[in-house]
């Protein structure tokens, strides 16, 4: 599979970093870059020379990318920040290839003039050695994995060096013409070499008897590229006839053959912990992925875990950790390993069956299945693919692309001679056939059909007990639920079979919006991973996520005693994360619609876990449910309001504070006609109340004098508000304490002084219209008016320690003055009077405007719609009231306002706000 592909110039050489996703790629033109294989992106660009880079490696330790040109020179750069950290001149001709040492400050250089040489950089990049007697160019070294000490070198003189000294220990000769290409063979303990010539064959050698074990031949032209992958059991090679071939390192079989159109090959790379290799081009650079990433491991059901590391089998007891081990999420379990075996196959599948007794392991074209404690041979032969049944005495093989086998009690029952190619099967309660565009499920017991799914399946997962299955496609991950007795009675009776099996075998239960890369039941919940390293788990079709890892994690199996959840990485290394199974339990009975049973679990989840529960049951619509269980008083105040249960919701407000909260209570309480609970939530303290319904009476009566007078004051009437005396104990309590307008920091009459309103305020400078009505301001706090300029009131509200009016306003005699000043300061100059000056009048012809005091949290008055909402649903004019204001030549705005001036002057009520607005009648001009 492709996973990166770029078009360039001719690509010499090619790298890939071991934790970045980088490939380096030394062009024929001289540049080098480094490409994101994952994003697809130029990473970095260094314009090296003018001549060919033939080679560059990473030498991630130091954050370095060093290459070598046809200029002889070696050049080395921070890939960082590309500055450049050494440039000498190393031979004294074209330099075909480097190594980098695996651990000493090492690198060794070949060149066209016959030379190897080997450098220090911690000496200052000392030249230390010079390994003379090839007699035509040096194409290639490499150090040995297994002995670093000791390199190989091929030469176009056709021999393969292999040097521990200053002379080489051995060399290999059969080639017919110049070797390009060398490396030495990773996995296990054979002494082999593999080596690509001019002649278009690749030789495997025995360095230690010399001796050529394998020729392969397939290649049309020049060899250029070898390499022993570290991770899979492949021999790859490379040539200039354009095509990548890989060889199973064992039977030196041909498994695969690369041809991107991209012209000549000449250089493949490869890295340990993964299966990906490099490719560079006469066209580009290539990256592809061969294999299956996911670690070739099983998991019993009593915690004992075996792997694969190439042909050697491994175990680890996760019991053996005891209980008084505390293990925290995502940390490598410190487990000892155990050798158990070795496998004779490469193994590509490895899995237990379900009673954990045995092991199935298949690779290489064979099955072994080997008893899980001593690691003793069971049984075996040909298979392309294995799978066990739920029963562990049963099993299938796939023995070519048409014919899968059944066996039982390990004897061969049946035979599937399939009419379509088979690419895979899968074990489980059916036995799943795959192939490119859908999956068979037979039975196993008679190998009838029992459902044809068209869909591109990757993997299948089944639940213990048979009831679930999980099928993994390219994109999704689609949970299905299996009726076992609808497929037997619907084969048994022949009724609702068509070609493609029992419809009502199957039904969708959910879906997961990404491929799963790993996954395991829990009960009904499927546990999985995903590509993006996040390991969730779904129950029906809600997905929680349960940690982000910091790499690719493979699940490996469940606990329950312990509750983790225990999965594998590339490395072998074993980590936990919790899964409370009471959690999946209850989610799993909310869904099968058994709220109650779902209740009756609850002592035994934990109190942290109760708010992820309460949002469950919301998004499942059991509100009454979520209301018992939630914790977070944000939800449980969003529930209330859902349930409309209004007195919670503002015994719950109260304890919040939360202006935003009180908002919402208004608007609920408004929707559902409670005027009551609306009149508590929007002036947001409740003692402020009274005051508000006075103005509300004083404004309905002009319109409406019988619905003014039905409105009941809460001052008057505590009777009428249910929990009243409760909402006032839930302010002292928020907001210290509370009474009449005096405590409010808003005097009536002679407590004006201690509101911040001088008695005087209004007068000479305010000319003849009424003094400001000064709005309720916050707890203690006076408002700061002054009679002179804005300027003025604001610094009366400094000096009180207290906050300006929120419409701070600007008098003076003429309307210029009044509003270059007004806008000087961001406040309104609208509703100015003249202060007895000739060209305005002795007369006002408006009121003195309202100020109001800043809305600290809690706000205390209405906004304007607000206030025009209530009084519309409590003040409406009947029909009648509107015919008779109509033959007036009268409209319901003419009657609103608070004492809106005639055409003398002020009306008898024009001025009259000493209940409402804290200003006695002294504080007036006649």
């Amino acid at each position: 599979m492709n996973v990166f592909s770029q078009r360039s110039e001719r690509v010499k050489g090619v790298d890939i970093h071991p934790t970045e996703p980088w490939i380096l790629a030394s062009l024929y033109n001289g540049n080098v870059y480094i490409w994101n294989y994952v994003e697809g992106a130029l990473v970095k660009s260094f314009e090296i020379t003018d001549l060919p880079v033939r080679t560059a490696k990473f030498i991630p330790r130091k954050q370095w990318m060093v290459c070598g040109a046809d200029d002889m020179h070696v050049r080395v750069y921070n890939y960082n920040t590309m500055d450049k950290v050494k440039q000498f001149e190393a031979h004294t001709d074209y330099i075909r290839h480097l190594a980098v040492h695996p651990t000493l400050p090492y690198l060794l250089t070949c060149s066209d003039d016959m030379l190897i040489k080997l450098w220090d950089w911690e000496k200052g990049w000392v030249n230390t050695q010079v390994f003379e007697g090839h007699s035509h160019y040096v194409m290639h070294v490499v150090f040995n994995p297994k002995d670093p000490n000791t390199f190989a070198s091929a030469s176009l003189d056709r021999t393969v060096w292999g040097i521990g000294s200053h002379m080489p220990n051995f060399t290999l000769e059969g080639h017919e013409k110049g070797v390009n290409c060398v490396d030495y063979y990773t996995g296990g303990d054979r002494p082999y070499l593999a080596s690509g010539a001019d002649d278009r064959l690749v030789k495997v050698w025995d360095y230690q008897t010399k001796a050529c074990i394998q020729t392969l031949d397939g290649h049309a032209h020049n060899i250029t590229a070898v390499g022993f992958h570290p991770e899979l059991p492949l021999l790859l090679t490379g040539s200039e006839d354009g095509s990548v071939k890989a060889w199973h390192s064992t039977t030196y079989r041909l498994e695969h053959s690369l041809d991107h159109g991209m012209e000549r090959v000449w250089a493949v790379a490869y890295t340990r912990g993964s299966n990906s290799i490099a490719i560079g081009y006469d066209e580009g650079c290539v990256m592809v992925k061969l294999g299956r990433d996911e670690p070739v491991a099983s998991m019993d059901a009593g915690g004992k875990v075996v792997w694969a590391r190439h042909n050697e089998i491994q175990t680890v007891n996760i019991k053996s950790l005891g209980d008084a081990h505390e293990e925290k999420d995502g940390e490598r379990l410190p487990l000892a390993v155990k050798d158990l075996g070795s496998s004779e196959q490469y193994p590509q599948y490895l899995a237990h069956s379900p009673n954990g007794r045995f092991v199935a392991v298949c690779g290489d074209g064979e099955y072994v299945i080997y008893t899980a404690l001593a690691w003793r041979n069971k049984a075996f032969g040909a298979a392309l693919d294995f799978a066990w049944s739920d029963d562990s005495n049963t099993f299938a093989i796939r023995e070519s692309s048409t014919v899968v086998k059944i066996f039982r009690n390990f004897k061969e029952a049946q035979t599937l001679r399939l009419p379509y190619s088979a690419e895979g099967i899968h074990g489980g309660s059916l036995l799943g056939v795959r192939t490119p565009d859908a999956i068979t499920f037979y039975d196993w017991a008679g190998g009838a059909v029992v459902r044809r799914i068209e869909a591109e399946v990757r993997a299948v997962h089944w639940s213990e007990g048979g009831a679930g299955v999980a099928l993994v496609g390219p994109a999704a991950t689609h949970i299905l639920e299996y009726s076992r007795e609808a497929a037997e009675a619907a084969l048994a009776s022949g009724e609702g079979v068509d070609e493609d099996g029992v419809e009502s075998a199957f039904e969708l239960v959910g879906e997961i919006g990404e491929p799963a890369t790993s996954a395991v039941w829990v009960g009904d919940c499927l546990a999985f991973t995903t590509s993006s390293w996040r390991i969730a788990y779904a129950v029906g079709g809600e997905t929680t996520t349960l940690a982000h890892a910091d790499r690719p994690l493979y699940l490996l199996g469940y606990l329950a005693a312990a509750g983790r959840l225990y999965a594998v990485d590339r490395a072998g290394a074993v980590v936990a994360y919790t899964l409370l199974l009471p959690v999946v339990e209850f989610k799993t009975r909310v869904l099968r619609g058994d709220v109650d049973g779902a209740r009756a679990l609850l002592p035994t989840v934990p109190e942290a876990e109760h708010a992820a529960l309460a949002r469950f049951l919301e998004a499942r619509g059991h509100l009454e449910a979520a209301a018992e269980v939630a914790t977070d008083p944000a939800h449980r105040f969003d529930l209330a309001l859902a349930l409309g249960r209004l007195d919670s919701a503002a015994a719950l407000a109260a304890e919040s504070g939360s202006a935003l909260a009180w908002r919402a209570l208004g608007e609920a309480a408004l929707a559902a006609g409670d005027l009551g609970a609306a009149l508590l939530a929007r002036t947001y303290r409740p003692s402020r109340a009274g005051e508000v319904v006075v103005r509300w009476q004083a404004d309905l009566a002009r319109a409406n004098p019988k619905a003014a007078e039905a409105l009941a004051n809460p001052d008057d009437y505590p009777n009428l508000f249910p929990g009243w005396s409760e909402a006032l104990e839930a302010e002292r309590a928020v907001y210290g304490a509370v009474g009449a307008g005096e405590e409010q920091g808003v005097g009536m009459g002679a407590g004006a002084e201690e509101a911040g309103v001088d008695e005087g305020a209004d007068s000479e400078e305010a000319g003849a219209g009424a003094a400001p009505a000064v709005g309720a301001a916050a707890v203690g706090s006076a408002i700061g008016l002054a009679s002179g300029p804005i300027r003025g009131a604001k610094e009366a509200a400094a000096s009180n320690g207290a906050p300006a009016a929120g419409q701070a306003y600007a008098f003076h005699d003429d309307p210029a003055s009044a509003e270059e000043e007004a806008e000087a300061f961001g406040t309104e100059a609208e509703g100015f009077v003249g202060g007895g000056s000739a060209d305005w009048g002795e007369e006002p012809e408006a009121e003195a405007p309202v100020v109001e005091a800043p809305a600290l949290a809690p706000a205390v008055r209405l906004a304007p719609e607000e206030e025009d909402e209530l009084s519309a649903a409590l003040g409406a004019l009947t029909p009648d009231e509107e015919a008779l204001l109509a033959e007036e030549g009268l409209d319901d705005e003419d009657l609103a306002g608070f004492g809106d001036a005639d055409e003398d002057g002020l009306d008898e009520g024009a001025g009259d706000f000493s209940d409402d607005w804290g200003l006695d009648e002294g504080a007036k001009r006649d």
